[in-house]
């Protein structure tokens, strides 16, 4: 088996990790300060370590840090924490740390780990930043707090969760960060949306089906011991919404072309635009799936409620996309944050997400002013004059219902990104009627997308 080092200063810790791990088979170490850590990490290659944030003479991240920097950092490392910060996960994985786990530890989970772990470094595989653990959303304003705290309370239970939400907000984020705090963490997240699943053909899909004595799995198969994510529920068809509640109820399903019933062993999570009081979420989501999802119903707020997070976000999409790409990491002014943070932010996070990653491929400096900004935020010159000072009162009615309906749906389309699939549920008119009052109005959107 492997030689494992744990580094924590609690004696009963290191006793019960110790006993666990041998028990496995593996040859344990115990350090617990970073002085012992040190030499048997010098003298002794452990194939994996287990680190602790805090400890009495050098905390855990300059531990870590001190590794990666000398290029010693040979080994997969997990770390534990009892009261880590959303920052301190982040740290520890640019680091080089595999996964994070919180105290007090679940000791089936640390073993999933260590099984995930070994295996991808006998295998030759690079230590990639694990999902489970460290997939936090940014953000420490009392609406994010209480949304983060709401998310790991129901991540123990098994219950199936709605998350709700305006379009950009982050509602698949938090559902998978809802799955990394989950039992079922180390199992698969598999994300449904509507494009995979047409009418004629769901049931094979999702149950897989059976022919001539071989066995297509379907989307239940893969997602089994995880998390079956719906994304925007909405857009699924009737047919296959009903389809869903059934199955879901049943808490079992066939396979096309065979008679067994197996098992539906999966954790249901689903993302939609509407709350579930609302009209819409009644005129668009099947009543039966609708109830079967109302138990536990998640609100992510649009990021015009927590504007004060607008610079941490800012930092965190910054260094995402420096780590993920390669891009030039670039702070941003004072100045530029302020204007920011003043922002209405219509597509939300996504919208600041996109807006960061502009801003870095430009490149020109380490820092963003707010000139720079500004260029980056300048209207199309069609959205230039707003509504308010448009004279509509100088029209005869008709004309000036038009001139209204067509500067609102141009600059809808242009906040939407010319996705009109967006702007659809956007302005919440059905997407047929949408396509032919766009027509209607001689407004170009053939050169958007139907997403």
């Amino acid at each position: 088996m492997a030689k494992i080092l744990i580094i924590d200063d609690e004696a009963d810790i290191r006793s019960t990790l110790r006993g666990v791990l041998e028990d496995e088979g593996h040859d344990v170490l115990v350090a617990a300060n970073a002085t012992e850590a040190r030499n048997y990490w010098r003298h002794h290659s452990p194939q994996m370590a287990l680190l602790d944030i805090w400890m009495p003479d050098i905390d855990g991240i300059s531990l870590l840090r001190e590794w990666s920097a000398q290029g010693t950092l040979a080994c997969p490392v997990i770390i534990m924490s009892g009261h880590g910060t959303i920052d301190t996960a982040m740290e520890a994985t640019r680091l080089g740390a595999i996964d994070y786990l919180e105290k007090p530890l679940s000791l089936a989970k640390l073993l999933q780990v260590v099984a995930k772990a070994l295996s991808h470094n006998r295998q030759g595989k690079p230590h990639q930043r694990s999902l489970a653990g460290i997939q936090i959303p940014a953000g420490r304003s009392p609406k994010i707090l209480k949304l983060r705290e709401q998310i790991q309370q129901l991540a123990t239970s098994p219950a199936a969760v709605l998350l709700v939400g305006e379009p950009g907000c982050g509602r698949e984020t938090y559902a998978r960060f809802l799955h990394s705090k989950s039992q079922r963490a180390h199992q698969p997240l598999v994300v449904v949306s509507a494009g995979l699943l047409e009418p004629a053909t769901a049931a094979a899909r999702l149950r897989g089906r059976e022919l001539n004595g071989q066995v297509e799995p379907g989307l239940y198969d893969e997602a089994a011991g995880g998390t079956l994510l719906l994304k925007d529920l909405e857009d699924f068809p009737r047919e296959v919404q009903a389809l869903l509640a059934a199955d879901f109820d049943n808490g079992h399903f066939v396979r096309v072309g065979a008679h067994q019933k197996l098992p539906l062993d999966v954790r249901v999570v689903a993302t939609s635009l509407y709350a579930v009081e609302s009209v819409q979420a009644t005129q668009f989501i099947q009543a039966q799936l609708l109830l079967w999802l109302s138990g536990a119903v998640v609100r992510v707020p649009p990021l015009r409620d927590y504007l004060e997070d607008v610079p941490e976000l800012l930092r965190h999409a910054a260094e995402h996309f420096a780590d993920r790409e390669q891009l030039p990491l670039r702070r941003f002014s004072v100045a530029a944050q302020n204007r920011l943070r003043h922002y209405p932010w219509p597509l939300n996070i996504e919208e600041l997400y996109s807006l960061v990653h502009r801003l870095l491929m430009s490149g020109q400096t380490t820092e963003v002013s707010l000139e720079e900004l500004e260029s980056f935020m300048t209207p199309p010159a069609a959205a230039q004059e707003m509504l308010v000072k448009q004279d509509l009162l100088a029209l005869p009615l008709r004309e000036a219902r038009e001139a209204f309906e067509r500067a609102y749906l141009i600059q809808q389309l242009q906040l939407c990104n010319g996705k009109v699939g967006m702007l659809a549920k956007r302005v919440e008119m059905e997407r047929t009627h949408l396509y032919r009052k766009l027509r209607s109005l001689g407004i170009d959107f053939r050169h958007g997308s139907d997403d």
